[in-house]
Order: structure tokens, then C-alpha cells, then sequence
């Protein structure tokens, strides 16, 4: 019976983030398409009608909406059906069945950037490796610190500890990232550089100059994965001190105590592991964030990501690969959001 409905509550939550998601795709193509004639863009000021009237034949412009969105969701689903002229002029990959009118398994196709002619696929999964690492480097300092502040500050309530540590969190939670990002290169690439060594901009990995390979230079990391991780950080503290005082003044806790425990003991095997579910539900929430929002921070540090392709396409009116973009980090943020559900359900047994 639990078995059962664990599987209902998965389908049900699968259902609900292929809905959101079918909403955003709606949303995005209906946004996209008011920003300006893809075919003027493309055609540049040398265009002339002609030129212009074969590039919105080329990319299906000259149909209807209905038709266009349709077009638009079979190049993005997974299962398709394409004529085979589509899929050599598209050069889509995957597997088809069919002669004239095939049905396919593909890879899924996102456009052509406007700048360099490139799949946007392409595009995104190339920088979206560093966007990850990104991510991940950004909690690994986020986590271990914040609860530890944390735990440590409802250890020590109301001690000056406890108080500064509220201060610095709320400050770090309240101050955009942008901002911070200024004051660690001030402080850390600049004033006490020398001591440091620090760079301001840096890609997850440097070119040996003798070899030409890629060597990870993880000096670069520190700046932007800082800065991305002190507003998580300084959430994450709130939230654990809130939730040990909780439960320190539970009833079993007085118990743990009466049987003689020592306090490190009752901290970490009692009030810890019991005070982790609404941290679990933030840390992977604001992962999904840091991996949908770390588009500032990445151009700043010139950190290769999907953060920095999509400024610089918004720069350029790039809008297939702003489109792509879009899609790319809406997606991870709902598959980071049902994983987290289930596992949430699976950690506490009152959402059973």
C-alpha cells in the first residue's frame, strides 16, 4: 500500500512539472515573439524585402501562430515527427523511422544562433558544465558553513556570537549579489591581492601553454563561488539555528539529558539530524536557484557558464539562444524542485 502511494504521489508531481513546464514553453514563445522580426535580424540593414521574405519562409514566420507554436514544440520535444528534408536542413540528431514523414527520437532542437550560425544546443551544453561546477562549488561553502553556524548559534543562544552571526547572515541575505561580488574583488583581487593571489576574471580552467590541454585552475574558483554562496550561506544559518532551538526544547531532547548524554552527543545525534528536514528542502531549492541565477555573477567573473552566454546574447538580441537559455534553466530548476519533493517525502514521515 505505501509502495503504491509512493508511486501515485511520484506520477502526480511528474504530471504537475511537465504541466509547469508546458505553461513556460507557451510563455517564452509568446514573450519571444514580440521582441522583434527574427527575419529583419537576420537579414541585418543590407537586407532587402526579397531577402527578408525567404528568411520568415525559411523559419516558418509566414504561418500562423497556432501553426508556429506547433512547429515549435515538436523541434523542442523529445518525440517528433519531421519530414525528412526538415531533419537534413536542421540536422537533427537521433533516431527516425520513416521515409518521407519520419518519427524520431531526438535531441532537442532549440534554433541556430543568430551571431555564429551554431545549434543552440551546442551552445548551452558546452557552457553548461561550468555553470555547475559553479553551483556545486558555490554549496559546497554554503552548507557545511551555514550549518554550522547554525548549530553552533543556537548552541551559544544570545551570546555575542550568536548575535553577530545573526547580523552578518542578514546582511549577507540582504545584499544583492552583484554588490558583494564588487566587494570581494576589492577586497581580496585587489587591496591584499599580494597576499592572495586571487584573479578577477578566470574561467573554471586555463590552457597549459606547453601542452594545450585544459588544467582546472581551481584559484579561480574562489571569488565567484563565494560570492554566489553568501546569500545561501547566510539563509541556511537562520534557518538551522531556528530549527535546533526548535527542537532542543523538545521533550526527548530533556530526555537524551537525563540519561546522562554529553551535550556533544545530544547536539549531533539528536537535535542535528531532526532539525536537517527544512534545511534539505533550502539547500536543494537554492541550488536550483544558484544554477537558474547565476547570470550576473558568471559575466562579472568572466566564469564560462549559461549565466554568461545568455547576457552576451542578450546583448546581442541573440534570441534563440536567450530562448534556449530560458528553457534550459527553468527546466533544471523543476527537476531540482521534484527530486526534492520525493525525497522530502521520503526523509519526513508526516508529508506520508
Amino acid at each position: 500500500m505505501r509502495m503504491h502511494s509512493a508511486i501515485l504521489y511520484i506520477f502526480r508531481r511528474l504530471l504537475y512539472t511537465l504541466s509547469v513546464f508546458a505553461g513556460i514553453i507557451l510563455l517564452v514563445f509568446m514573450l519571444f515573439r514580440g521582441f522583434g522580426d527574427p527575419a529583419v535580424m537576420l537579414a541585418g540593414q543590407s537586407g532587402n524585402a526579397e531577402t527578408i521574405r525567404n528568411i520568415r519562409t525559411d523559419l516558418r514566420l509566414d504561418l500562423p501562430v497556432w501553426k508556429q507554436l506547433l512547429h515549435y514544440v515538436n523541434d523542442l520535444s523529445p518525440v517528433c515527427i519531421h519530414e525528412r528534408e526538415t531533419i537534413e536542413q536542421k540536422s537533427l540528431r537521433g533516431i527516425f523511422w520513416g521515409n518521407e514523414l519520419a518519427v524520431g527520437l531526438k535531441v532537442p532542437y532549440l534554433g541556430k544562433s543568430y551571431q555564429t550560425g551554431r545549434p543552440v544546443w551546442d551552445v548551452l551544453m558546452q557552457a553548461l558544465p561550468g555553470t555547475l561546477m559553479l553551483a556545486l562549488a558555490a554549496m559546497c561553502i554554503a552548507v557545511p558553513a551555514g550549518i554550522g553556524l547554525g548549530m553552533w548559534g543556537a548552541v551559544r543562544r544570545n551570546t555575542l556570537f550568536d548575535r553577530i552571526s545573526m547580523i552578518v547572515s542578514i546582511a549577507g541575505i540582504s545584499m544583492p549579489s552583484f554588490f558583494m561580488a564588487v566587494i570581494f574583488i576589492w577586497l581580496f583581487a585587489i587591496l591584499f591581492q599580494s597576499y592572495t593571489g586571487l584573479p578577477v576574471y578566470g574561467n573554471w580552467y586555463e590552457i597549459n601553454e606547453v601542452t594545450g590541454e585544459q588544467v582546472i585552475a581551481f584559484r579561480n574558483w574562489v571569488l565567484p563561488a563565494l560570492t554566489l554562496g553568501i546569500r545561501p550561506l547566510a539563509f541556511i544559518t537562520q534557518l538551522t539555528r531556528s530549527a535546533m532551538i526548535d527542537v532542543l526544547h523538545q521533550d526527548y531532547i530533556k530526555t537524551a539529558y537525563a540519561k546522562g548524554l554529553p551535550s556533544r552527543k545530544v547536539y549531533w545525534r539528536h537535535a542535528l539530524p531532526n532539525a536537517l528536514n527544512p534545511v534539505i528542502t533550502a539547500v536543494t531549492g537554492w541550488f536550483a536557484e544558484l544554477l537558474a541565477g547565476a547570470f550576473f555573477i558568471e559575466y562579472i567573473f568572466g566564469w564560462q557558464g549559461i549565466g554568461s552566454v545568455t547576457v552576451r546574447a542578450l546583448e546581442q538580441l541573440d534570441y534563440p539562444v536567450l530562448m534556449g537559455a530560458v528553457l534550459i534553466s527553468a527546466l533544471i530548476f523543476m527537476v531540482v524542485h521534484f527530486f526534492t519533493d520525493v525525497l522530502y517525502r521520503m526523509i519526513d514521515p508526516r508529508i506520508r
